[in-house]
C-alpha cells in the first residue's frame, strides 16, 4: 500500500478548534487527512492574530521540528528549523538568519473566526 500523498494546501473553512488551543506566544501542529493526502501545518499565535505555515523548511524541504509543537526559539521571538537552524519572522515566514536567509515559509492561511482557528482563503490573508 502506497503512502499517502502530502498536501501543500487543504480547502478553506476547516476549522481547527477553539483559540485556547494554542496558548498566546506558542505554537501547534497540525495535521490534516483529506481523501486526496495529508496536511502538515502549525499556527503560531500572537494575542488575537494566528500565522499558519506548512510545515516545510524552505532550505531543506524538512518538517521544521524535530519534537511535536517545538517550532519556535526559547524566547519566542522565532519560527527555528531545528534541523539547521534558519529562523524566521512569525508574522510574515521571511528567513531572517540561517542557510536560507530571504526564503520564506509558505503560508497556511488561518483566522480566527468567533474565538475559533479556521482555515480561510489565501486572498483574505492580511498583507505583510
Amino acid at each position: 500500500m502506497s503512502e499517502p500523498a502530502r498536501l501543500s494546501s487543504i480547502p478553506a473553512g476547516v476549522a481547527l478548534g477553539p483559540v485556547t488551543l494554542v496558548a498566546d506566544g506558542c505554537a501547534r501542529n497540525f495535521v490534516i487527512q483529506t481523501k486526496a493526502g495529508r496536511f502538515h501545518g502549525f499556527v503560531v499565535r500572537r494575542g488575537e492574530h494566528v500565522h499558519g505555515y506548512v510545515d516545510r523548511c524552505p532550505h531543506a524541504g524538512l518538517p521544521l521540528a524535530q519534537h511535536l509543537d517545538e517550532y519556535l526559539t526559547q524566547d519566542a521571538r522565532f519560527i527555528a528549523c531545528s534541523w539547521h537552524g534558519a529562523l524566521f519572522d512569525p508574522t510574515s515566514g521571511v528567513c531572517v538568519g540561517g542557510p536560507c536567509v530571504g526564503l520564506r515559509l509558505t503560508p497556511w492561511p488561518v483566522a480566527i473566526i468567533d474565538r475559533e482557528i479556521r482555515t480561510i482563503e489565501k486572498e483574505d490573508l492580511p498583507c505583510t
